[in-house]
């Protein structure tokens, strides 16, 4: 497997995103209808749909034009929460990434970091609160905790993904403590959260991606 990755694989992350959530839509909108404003699916398959247009018709050539153009895109054309969220992410990786044409696994790592902690500042989540946090901060501690212990890239990444898939999991259970989700309570548990959910796609694709 590569030591590094370059724009084309992560053009083809957003691509695989986008995919994901444009499969799984009326999943996403079933799980957020339960706990939120039904718009999750919808909201995330229009962002993507735009971001996957907009890299698609330009010519990004570093990491961190390529990043920022996802994320400048979902911060525009993505409404609710998760426009801001997610297009932060992504900014911040950008940011980090800097004007390199690949990533080796520390610089991805080190991405992927900066995009969590621009989450937590812009939507100041914690642990437990039910949100997508509790899904993205594992798969990026399972990510540098991979690379620590030897792994390369698609192993640290195939294990962000199942550590995702596993946060995803575990927010059934929690009463929500953000967002519109809190307002009901504890009759916010027994689902999932929609963004956790999407989170899980996002790192899934990761590690398709790097697959190839």
């Amino acid at each position: 497997m590569p030591d590094t990755i370059d724009t084309a694989v992560l053009t083809d992350w957003v691509h695989r995103f986008r995919d994901a959530v444009t499969d799984k839509r009326e999943w996403l909108t079933e799980l957020d209808s339960a706990i939120g404003d039904a718009d999750h699916g919808a909201n995330m398959a229009r962002g993507m749909t735009a971001a996957v247009a907009k890299i698609d018709a330009g010519s990004a050539s570093t990491c961190d034009e390529l990043l920022k153009s996802v994320g400048m895109t979902l911060v525009s054309s993505v409404g609710g929460a998760s426009g801001p969220l997610y297009g932060t992410f992504f900014l911040r990786m950008g940011m980090t990434a800097g004007a390199a044409a690949e990533l080796d696994g520390a610089g991805l790592a080190s991405a992927l970091r900066a995009g969590l902690d621009g989450i937590v500042a812009r939507g100041k989540a914690e642990a437990g609160d039910k949100t997508l946090f509790d899904a993205m901060a594992p798969a990026v501690d399972a990510f540098d905790a991979a690379l620590g212990d030897g792994g390369d890239l698609a192993e640290a990444a195939l294990s962000a993904a199942d550590a995702a898939e596993s946060g995803r999991d575990a927010t059934a259970p929690l009463v929500a403590r953000k967002g519109r989700a809190s307002y009901l309570g504890e009759r916010s548990a027994g689902h999932l959260d929609p963004g956790a959910a999407s989170t899980a796609l996002l790192f899934r694709a990761l590690a398709d991606a790097i697959a190839g």
